[in-house]
């Protein structure tokens, strides 16, 4: 009866978490593969909650055959590689967030992403903000505004994220703009080419929300560039989905790119 009580309990509370942190982010337009096993992993967990028993009968007729009891242990064996993964890729992730420039000669990259018109995102205006703050207290210090133009978009990400700063009083001069790139590897390759171009600092310094400062930095070492971080800060509603996500992220460009 309690172990009953006690696995109903953890059932309602994976519920709440997969509609809180995962769901609510699908209704506001945001599908991705972070919230989709945001939600299907909570929804198989509370269906072999609620059905415990009957899973454990078919458990236990399983094992008595040879195909079973493989099919059993691999399931277990990925599962738990998987939690294992998961672990050391946030564990990175989090390291990397911290490795900040703490004054040291850099340049500053700043990631783009979605744009409104010629309006910066929220997520991108706090790239942008957190650049800002850097830029004001380190004068001597200028940045690469790197992100072009999407299918639906009316101008390059690079141009709104260069306005931004000029009109919060980053000097034009100061400013390199990257209006190419559609991806995060293309960011770092074609800010290196700029850099190489126009003799700035090749030890640079990211912008990016902080669960994509991993994978950006992965990027930057394959263009051979000492990266330091300078993480914003993400919606916590929108966290979740989008540092799972990242996960998936990171595996593709170690295992792909």
């Amino acid at each position: 009866m309690i172990l009953n009580i006690i696995l109903r309990l953890i059932a309602v509370i994976l519920l709440v978490m997969a509609v809180v942190h995962f769901m609510i982010p699908m209704g506001a337009g945001i599908v991705n593969i972070g919230n989709i096993a945001g939600v299907a992993v909570p929804v198989l967990l509370i269906f072999l909650i609620v059905f415990f028993e009957l899973f454990k009968k078919m458990a236990s007729r399983m094992w008595e055959r040879t195909a079973g009891r493989i099919f059993l242990v691999s399931a277990g064996a990925v599962t738990v590689v998987c939690a294992v993964g998961a672990v050391v890729l946030s564990i990175a992730m989090l390291k990397a967030m911290n490795d900040k420039p703490d004054g040291k000669p850099v340049t500053l990259v700043v990631l783009g992403c979605q744009i409104n018109g010629e309006t910066p995102s929220r997520m991108l205006k706090r790239r942008l903000d957190t650049a800002y703050e850097y830029l004001a207290e380190n004068e001597n210090i200028k940045v690469i505004v790197s992100g072009g133009q999407g299918s639906d978009e009316v101008t390059s990400e690079a141009d709104v994220m260069q306005k931004y700063l000029v009109n919060r009083g980053i000097p034009e001069n100061r400013i390199y703009m990257e209006d190419k790139s559609t991806s995060t590897e293309e960011n770092l390759e074609f800010s290196k080419a700029i850099i190489e171009k126009e003799g700035l600092c090749r030890d640079i310094a990211i912008v990016t929300d902080g669960f994509h400062q991993l994978r950006a930095d992965i990027f930057a070492k394959k263009q051979e560039l000492r990266a330091y971080n300078l993480p914003s800060e993400t919606e916590e509603w929108l966290l979740p989905t989008y540092w799972i996500r990242e996960w998936f992220g990171i595996i593709h460009c170690l295992v792909f790119d």
